[in-house]
């Protein structure tokens, strides 16, 4: 049933009474997004914070000269947000994208904040995935300035092992933040050392 994974997923942080589960739960809204289509495009007020059901959503910048910037992906069993859009709610620079037919849950903003003083237990959980994301994106910035590529590459494996073998190559190559053809030679040399 797609509302056991986001329970499972908040009972790993807080502990939550049946009622206030299904309080937690009425709040939600479902909604399908088809491939390549958008969750959030760069510019808009991002009034959710997303749980991902089914499927896949990749967060990322559009540059000046129209190359793409992948800052994360959610598989099932993750949430996703443009963190400065959804706190400041100010338009946001990031888009959000769905990378195949993706299932969601999303809670709105202000369903968020009536949730803090209804459920307080909920304010400990979104300050934890926050702090989490907080802590994810520091690494990802220490990382790419004093990492080599194959390592931010193994580091991608670690935080994503499920996407390995399912993103294209060119979505894992923006991650770790060089151009397809490069990570195309470094996997032939990755290949070359498993075959020795």
């Amino acid at each position: 049933m797609q509302s056991n994974l986001i329970i499972e997923s908040i009972t790993r942080h807080i502990s939550l009474s049946e009622n206030e589960q299904q309080h937690f739960l009425s709040l939600l809204q479902h909604k399908i997004y088809k491939r390549k289509q958008l969750a959030l495009q760069d510019g808009q007020v991002f009034k959710y914070s997303t749980f991902v059901i089914q499927g896949c959503l990749r967060g990322y910048t559009i540059d000046h000269d129209g190359n793409e910037h992948v800052l994360n992906f959610a598989p099932a069993g993750w949430w996703i947000a443009d963190m400065y859009s959804l706190l400041t709610q100010k338009p946001g620079i990031l888009n959000i994208a769905a990378l195949e037919d993706t299932e969601v849950l999303q809670l709105s903003k202000s369903d968020q904040e009536k949730l803090y003083y209804q459920i307080p237990q909920f304010e400990r959980f979104f300050r934890i995935i926050t702090e989490n994301s907080l802590v994810a994106y520091q690494q990802r910035v220490i990382d790419n300035m004093s990492i080599t590529a194959m390592e931010r590459y193994h580091n991608f494996c670690k935080r994503y092992p499920t996407l390995i073998h399912y993103l294209p190559k060119k979505q894992i190559a923006s991650y770790i933040g060089v151009t397809p053809e490069f990570f195309s030679r470094m996997q032939h040399k990755i290949l070359l050392k498993s075959v020795k």
